[in-house]
Formats: structure tokens, sequence, C-alpha cells
């Protein structure tokens, strides 16, 4: 066994462990969940016994996340810088683990339009915190005011606008690929990691 190989053991270990404990579950109680006895789990989580492919695929289940989760390591590129348009005052960044997803940040000083013919409609769903500031969000012919802290999420298939409410705001949303697509604008530069039509 390599020094790698024993570091993702230990880790694994660990997870399994650190996942029980947030669930408030004593050995007994995974144990049953997953079909072990609780010696044999105490083993697996003091590293007492080897790791076995089924076993692991199993406590992956009963602690409610998928093998992958459970045997993912940490990657060097950690931290991302964002796209930065500073023509629309936006940030964005792609979240790795589902690529479909982006995050974006931006500053709004104009008011949502009024005219129902301006809002947008799109497959997906978005959610949005609001940074500082208020802003108005339209969905359909109804208004909601956001203040400083409160979030707001919605389904995009409603008609839908968002800008500030007496003075600037700033907005963090997030998109899933569908809401992204839905975002598109001719005058923004694509996202070079994005392979779907049109631009956001």
């Amino acid at each position: 066994m390599t020094q790698e190989d024993g570091d993702l053991d230990s880790l694994v270990r660990k997870r399994i462990r650190a996942l029980r404990v947030a669930q408030g579950w004593s050995l007994e109680e995974l144990a049953g969940r997953a079909h072990l006895s609780q010696s044999s789990l105490s083993r697996i989580e003091n590293g007492r016994r080897r790791l076995a492919l089924d076993q692991l695929v199993t406590l992956a289940r009963a602690l409610d996340t998928t093998l992958d989760q459970l045997v993912e390591t940490a990657t060097d590129d950690i931290v991302t810088s964002p796209m930065i348009d500073n023509v629309h005052r936006i940030m964005r960044w792609r979240v790795k683990g589902d690529p479909g997803m982006s995050v974006m940040r931006q500053y709004l000083t104009e008011p949502p339009p009024d005219n129902p013919a301006r809002m947008r409609a799109h497959p997906g769903r978005e959610w949005l915190v609001v940074l500082s500031g208020t802003a108005t969000l339209m969905l359909g012919h109804r208004r909601f005011r956001v203040e400083t802290n409160q979030a707001a999420e919605f389904p995009t298939m409603m008609p839908h606008a968002i800008g500030a409410e007496g003075g600037p705001c700033e907005i963090l949303g997030i998109f899933d690929r569908e809401a992204r697509r839905g975002h598109r604008r001719d005058d923004e530069a694509p996202d070079e990691h994005d392979t779907s039509a049109g631009r956001e």
C-alpha cells in the first residue's frame, strides 16, 4: 500500500465516523442500517479491519451518501477566481462539483422593468440572496421586496425580473444549467467552459 492509498484509507474511515456522529447515530444504529455487526463497524472505523468495496457501498447507502462522495479526495484546484464582466458588473463562478451550476454576483442600479413583456421565463430554478441594499423581484404580476441578507428561490418558468429598489443593491445568485441558459445575452462573452449553444 502506497502512502497515498494509506491516506485515502484513513480519510474514508474518519469520514464514516464523522458522518455517523453527524447523524447522531451510535455504532449499533449504523451497524444495523448497514447490516454489519457492531464490532465489524468499530474495527472499520478504527482501522483494524480491511475496507471492502461491498461494505463501503452499503455504508455509503446507510449514511445517505454515495461511494464517490465517501472516497472523494481534495484536489489542488480548491480556490477559483471569477470570470468578470465589467460592462454588466457581474462576477461569475462555475461550481466544479456540478458543472451545470454557476454562481453569479451582480451589482444592480436600475429597478426591474414595469413592462411584463421584458420579463424572462425559461426552464430551471434560481436562488438569490441580497448582499447589500434592497432588491425588487417581479414574479408574474407579483412584486417582492428582498432586503439585505434575505433570500428568494423561485421556478424560472414564471416570468420574472429583478432590480434595485431605493438605491444600488448587490445580489448573489445560484443558477442551475437551464436557468443559466435562459439568462444568456448576446452582448455577454460566452463562458469558455460552456459547450451549450448561445451566450449567457
